[in-house]
């Protein structure tokens, strides 16, 4: 039982720790950013588990395609949906930190315009999803469609931001944090939350895909 739940528990200590690190500790005053940089605690780890749940996702659907069963799919909805949610927070918490270093919550910068697209293709990935009522044609273009979408999603994220001038760190001929003189406080905190949040992010799509199971079981 233990070995089955350890990860859980790790994920809800690193939360905590994050939440509490990431008010008491003190923070490197950095030119415009200052106090507004703890939402590095939030913003960019939200990022980083879009990028893994969507990852996992990926390789859900090319599992169901290579041997369909309803399992593979169900994870593959789960992770998509879990991506979602993270990249939404993603965007709102961005949203936020723009306001107090940029001037305003949306600026037309190019990693916000491609990270709304990238969204706004998952958001299509899901009305696809339920434009079928035959389950098999419906998993199987679902799965098709998630491949190609994520095949569009790495370049608007990580590689398109960068050929063009942008006001996030590390785009456009910004340097990014690790330019800068980072205490090892903000790393401390920084890092374990990564973590933390990808493993709550496993969490919430591992519940989703057992719910789906038992709805399904109930089914048939």
């Amino acid at each position: 039982m233990v070995k089955k739940i350890w990860w859980k528990i790790t994920a809800v200590l690193l939360i905590t720790y994050s939440l509490i690190g990431g008010l008491l500790f003190d923070v490197p005053r950095l030119p415009i950013l200052n106090e507004s940089i703890r939402n590095l605690y939030y913003h960019v780890p939200m990022w980083f588990s879009m990028v893994v749940m969507m990852t996992i996702s990926m390789i859900c659907a090319i599992q169901y395609l290579r041997r369909p069963s309803f399992l593979s799919d169900a994870h593959s909805v789960a992770f998509a949906k879990t991506g979602m949610l993270f990249g939404c927070l993603g965007i709102i918490t961005g949203m936020i930190w723009a306001k107090f270093t940029w001037g305003e919550y949306w600026s037309g910068d190019p990693k916000q315009n491609a990270s709304a697209i990238a969204l706004l293709i998952y958001a299509a990935y899901f009305l696809l999803r339920s434009s079928f009522s035959e389950e098999q044609q419906r998993n199987r273009l679902s799965a098709i469609y998630n491949i190609f979408a994520f095949a569009a999603y790495i370049p608007l994220i990580f590689v398109l931001p960068r050929l063009t001038d942008s006001l996030h760190p590390g785009n456009g001929g910004n340097p990014g944090f690790n330019a800068y003189d980072l205490d090892s406080k903000l790393r401390l905190v920084f890092y374990p939350t990564v973590v933390g949040w990808i493993l709550l992010g496993v969490w919430l799509a591992s519940l989703e895909a057992r719910i789906q199971l038992i709805r399904y079981k109930r089914s048939v």
